[in-house]
């Protein structure tokens, strides 16, 4: 049973939908969870959502953000299929064209959602572009699909206008650009402009006192939207209810941190909250300590040393590949793809909940990248 209220601020509506019965108690611990599937040979778009939609009933799973990687050429169909089984997107959905490595149109879909708890719906405009929850230590907001309101504009004035949306969404959900610890970038031809969207980026956040002390944990790749912008973006906010909860920057052990050359971002953030720890690596690829691209040309090698930087960080916070909850991989190319497969095959991480992507990275000379969340109780 759910009961439902809204009200009004700069012309936006804020729709609470909240269960009249309290969470069970075991539900107070357990953090968010992420849902991935990919396309399976063979069959239609449908079986991937059907999915998604029969494991969120059997956890009576409220969804909090959906990130969809699949061809533009694809769009009304995928929609479609995600309405079939899911219901309206009452959910922030952020869309990218994230090729698949099989030519298939949908490279993959996850999904955040939470079970047994309230969640908050946030609306800029007529669409609903975030969801706020809370564990027993802190209080959350995840948003998506975000961009500038004029696709006219240049590019950096785009992300300028983004972030104003960003800013705004954040304000009605009772948070601010200081809360964020997590970001997405999907930057529409990103090697034509990377440096542009990093100047804007960084002008922007050298006027944040971030809540950690750090900028936060990022993605930064290359993807066209539907709506045609220069960008899309997706973020993470956190505020903590009281002492015990708190996130903080996690560096990387092999790698220098990447504002020493030029990029707004931390290596990975780490939350410590509600009896469990997250943490959160942002994108990451191929890179000497010096900030330098190592291995240029060998996409065997560059995918091992991704995969031993992306584990030290992991080491370091105690954790391993089996504490992954979700991952997405980049590839340049599709025929880079099987080099990290068979690193997976060969430490038996074959089922790791991973999205494989075909598209440009942050460098023209960088042939891998991947993000991945982990997460252990405490």
């Amino acid at each position: 049973m759910q009961s439902t209220s809204a009200g009004e601020k700069h012309g936006q509506t804020i729709t609470l939908h909240a269960r009249t019965e309290p969470p069970a108690a075991s539900a107070l611990l357990a953090p968010e969870f992420v849902l991935t599937q990919s396309m399976r040979p063979g069959e239609p778009i449908t079986a991937v959502f059907n999915r998604l939609g029969e494991s969120l009933a059997a956890q009576s799973a409220e969804v909090l953000s959906v990130m969809v990687y699949g061809s533009l050429d694809a769009h009304a169909a995928i929609e479609q299929a995600m309405r079939d089984s899911l219901g309206e997107a009452t959910w922030p959905v952020t869309w990218v064209e994230g090729a698949s490595c099989e030519s298939a149109p949908l490279a993959g879909v996850q999904v955040y959602a939470v079970s047994s708890r309230p969640v908050t719906r946030i609306w800029l405009g007529r669409r609903v572009v975030g969801s706020v929850y809370e564990d027993s230590g802190a209080r959350y907001c995840l948003l998506g699909g975000l961009g500038p309101n004029s696709i006219e504009l240049r590019r950096p004035a785009q992300v300028q206008q983004m972030f104003g949306n960003l800013e705004a969404a954040l304000e009605l959900a009772g948070f601010e650009l200081a809360d964020i610890i997590r970001t997405w970038f999907y930057n529409e031809d990103i090697l034509a402009w990377y440096d542009d969207f990093n100047r804007v980026r960084s002008a922007h956040y050298a006027n944040v006192r971030f809540r950690t002390g750090s900028i936060p944990a990022s993605t930064g790749v290359s993807g066209r939207n539907p709506a045609q912008a220069g960008l899309a973006v997706a973020a993470w906010a956190m505020r903590p209810l009281g002492p015990n909860a708190h996130a903080q920057e996690i560096g990387s052990p092999l790698q220098c941190p990447a504002p020493a050359y030029g990029s707004s971002f931390a290596r990975a953030m780490e939350i410590d909250s509600g009896g469990w720890r997250r943490l959160l690596v942002s994108g990451t690829a191929s890179i000497f300590p010096d900030g330098r691209t190592a291995w240029t040309g060998n996409p065997f090698k560059q995918v091992d040393l991704t995969m031993e930087v992306v584990s030290a960080i992991l080491h370091s916070r105690l954790m391993t590949f089996r504490d992954v909850t979700r991952a997405i991989a980049y590839f340049k190319h599709p025929l880079f793809k099987p080099y990290f497969d068979a690193w997976c095959a060969v430490r038996d991480l074959k089922h790791m909940p991973v999205v494989a992507v075909h598209c440009d990275i942050c460098r023209d000379d960088l042939l891998f990248e991947i993000e991945l969340d982990a997460c252990v109780e405490k």
